[in-house]
């Protein structure tokens, strides 16, 4: 009988030992899958906050850039209209293109890049029109001069090229038809 006693006692201290192992083995699968969990939070975490400093490094970036595009545009006009008449002029005018130049040069390090608007087709993505002419020189919509350049940084539009864009003149029989339906009253019904 008392190995019986034993024996018992002995089956049920397996139990016990057997339920705090299954018990131990619970709280180990939920410790487990909260690291994992936790794990997976930190590296979404890690992912979405260098994303964002990503996107806000592009961001000062692009309006950084976009402040120095009109010394560019200006330093453009200078070159366009100076015409130095002296020897002290064209060292002037040569110094400041030597700035322009440099700024230029920097800006091609940074990704930015001109577009070339002319002769090609008017893109609402990238072209602002600012002006329309009547022309049979150019196909309807194409553009025919850069009025103010536009630049890419990388893929993205930095500023739009603001253009001309070609259109069809008037036909004769369209004016004609444009001027009677303008002369025509609406009928009051």
């Amino acid at each position: 009988e008392s190995c019986n006693t034993t024996i018992t006692a002995l089956t049920e201290q397996i139990e016990a030992l057997q339920g705090k192992l299954q018990e131990q083995g619970q709280q180990y699968d939920v410790l487990k899958n909260s690291h994992i969990r936790l794990t997976a939070e930190f590296d979404n975490y890690r992912k979405r906050t260098a994303k964002e400093k990503q996107d806000l490094e592009t961001i000062v970036k692009r309006n950084t850039i976009g402040e120095l595009l009109s010394v560019v545009d200006n330093f453009e006009r200078a070159r366009n209209t100076i015409k130095p008449a002296n020897d002290g002029e064209t060292a002037i005018h040569k110094s400041y293109q030597g700035v322009y130049k440099n700024l230029v040069d920097s800006l091609k390090r940074l990704g930015v890049s001109p577009m070339r608007p002319e002769g090609e087709p008017f893109d609402p993505l990238y072209h602002e029109a600012m002006l329309r002419e009547y022309t049979d020189e150019y196909p309807e919509g194409i553009i025919i001069e850069e009025l103010m350049r536009g630049y890419m940084i990388g893929e993205q539009v930095l500023r739009h090229a603001m253009v001309k864009v070609a259109a069809p003149k008037p036909t004769e029989s369209s004016e004609n038809t444009e001027s009677s339906t303008s002369d025509e009253t609406p009928s009051a019904e």
